[in-house]
C-alpha cells in the first residue's frame, strides 16, 4: 500500500509566505486526471524560478516539482509545483488565513465543503453526485474581480 507524505506543520511565517506565493503565482482549483473522471483538489505554483518551487516542496514536505514543456525558442524553462487532494487540503488549512485574493474565498469553500462531497473511495451515489456538482459550480463561480465572463461581459465580484 502506498504511503502518502504528510504536509509539514508550517511556522506562521512560512505559511504566510507560501500563501503570498500562491496568491501571486499559484492556483487553487479542481482538476481532472481523465477527461470524464471526477475532479480532485489541486494547489499549484508555476514559475521560471525552480529554486522557489523546490523551497515550496521542501517546506511542505509533500507535492512534486515538474518541468513544463518549452514550446518555442524564445521561451524560458518553466516549472510547476503541484500538491493534490488531502495533502492540498492540509496545506490550505495552514495558509488560508493569509490568502488575500479570490483564492481566499475558494480556499474557504474547499475547507468547509470538500470532504463532505468527496468520498474517499471515489464512489458517488446520485445524491452525493448532485451535491458535488453544485459544489463545483459554486467553486468555479469564484473568480478574480473584473474577470470577463464567457460572453465577453465584465464580471464584478
Amino acid at each position: 500500500m502506498k504511503k502518502y507524505k504528510k504536509v509539514h506543520l508550517l511556522p506562521i511565517a512560512e505559511a504566510a509566505y507560501l500563501a503570498g506565493i500562491i496568491d501571486g503565482e499559484g492556483t487553487i482549483t479542481l482538476t481532472r486526471k481523465e477527461a470524464k473522471g471526477p475532479r480532485q483538489l489541486a494547489v499549484t505554483i508555476s514559475s521560471c524560478e525552480q529554486v522557489l518551487l523546490k523551497y515550496a516542496l521542501k517546506t511542505t514536505g509533500a507535492g512534486v516539482v515538474s518541468t513544463k514543456r518549452i514550446y518555442g525558442p524564445n521561451h524560458s524553462p518553466a516549472f510547476s509545483y503541484r500538491i493534490l487532494n488531502r495533502q492540498a487540503l492540509s496545506l490550505l488549512e495552514q495558509i488560508a488565513p493569509y490568502l488575500r485574493t479570490y483564492k481566499a474565498k475558494r480556499s474557504k469553500l474547499i475547507l468547509e465543503k470538500y470532504l463532505d462531497v468527496t468520498p474517499r473511495n471515489g464512489k458517488y451515489n446520485p445524491v452525493l453526485l448532485r451535491q458535488k456538482e453544485k459544489f463545483e459550480k459554486n467553486f468555479f463561480a469564484i473568480v478574480p474581480q473584473n474577470t470577463k465572463d464567457r460572453q465577453g461581459g465584465l464580471r464584478v465580484n
